[in-house]
């Protein structure tokens, strides 16, 4: 699932962080099947440091994407630590947009 592989892996989660914990990336698939393995998975890392997810690899999505990315966003919330993602594709846009949450998943 994972393509790249560096220091704040987190096997099979397809969240990645680079080597220094500045952002994160996301590669591969993000949907009912493995969202719950990939929530549980982020929480073993800390929160980037710059406060980016890079979406740009990214491949299917689903309503469980827009759940997930929501779930994020509220730790970063209650951690006082802000998350942004970035490169988000037009489907994510489209999904965030359906459930009147564009904004918390574009910024």
């Amino acid at each position: 699932m994972m393509a790249e592989r560096g220091a704040g892996e987190v096997p099979g989660s397809g969240f990645v962080a680079d080597a220094e914990g500045v952002r994160w990336s996301f590669a591969g698939a993000l949907t009912y099947a493995n969202a719950g393995a990939v929530l549980a998975a982020a929480r073993a890392l800390p929160l980037p440091a710059s406060g980016e997810v890079d979406l740009v690899r990214i491949g299917a999505v689903d309503s469980a994407t827009v759940a997930v990315l929501l779930a994020l966003k509220r730790r970063a919330s209650d951690e006082g630590r802000p998350l942004a993602f970035v490169n988000v594709p037009a489907a994510l846009d489209a999904l965030s947009e359906l459930y009147g949450v564009e904004e918390i998943v574009a910024a």
